[in-house]
């Protein structure tokens, strides 16, 4: 089943998410709401290409935050998830103030590494933006990988 496909169920979310998110029932992917931003877009009025990283970062702690894990919780207690690979296909420019639905997915979760895939799609007719993938892994303070912690592995 493509991410696309899946039915979804609506979740509120902070401010910076416009309005708001959707969980599927698996809790392996999630959906949430964005507005382009006047200061994200280039002269042409393009959503610059460094703002999807960011939005893809915001996918992915929603994900996590729903799966009942913490960003702040997990780097507390000495664990960091750092961006380990990136690849991303822009396919057309997303513009100032457009609706944008990003869903993040999670493919797979290894010891170390969770993998995952983003589609960025424009609300008013559907098109796909972008589409993305991410991996990051499990690090101490000192960037020595270390195994993920159980917050998220039994979570996954």
């Amino acid at each position: 089943m493509r991410l696309s496909e899946r039915i979804l169920s609506p979740t509120q979310v902070n401010t910076t998410i416009e309005s708001g998110m959707k969980m599927d029932e698996k809790n392996d992917s999630c959906e949430i709401q964005i507005r382009v931003r006047y200061p994200e877009v280039d002269q042409m009025g393009a959503l610059h290409h460094s703002r999807y990283w960011v939005y893809f970062e915001m996918g992915r702690i929603e994900l996590l935050r729903l799966k009942g894990a913490s960003y702040k919780d997990i780097e507390a207690s000495g664990v960091f998830l750092v961006v380990a690979r990136v690849s991303a296909n822009y396919r057309i420019p997303a513009r100032y103030d457009e609706e944008l639905t990003l869903r993040t997915r999670m493919v797979n979760m290894g010891q170390v590494r969770i993998e995952h895939e983003y589609e960025l799609i424009r609300n008013s007719d559907q098109a796909l933006i972008a589409t993305a993938k991410t991996t990051i892994a499990s690090v101490d303070r000192e960037g020595k990988i270390i195994p993920l912690p159980e917050s998220i592995r039994g979570s996954g």
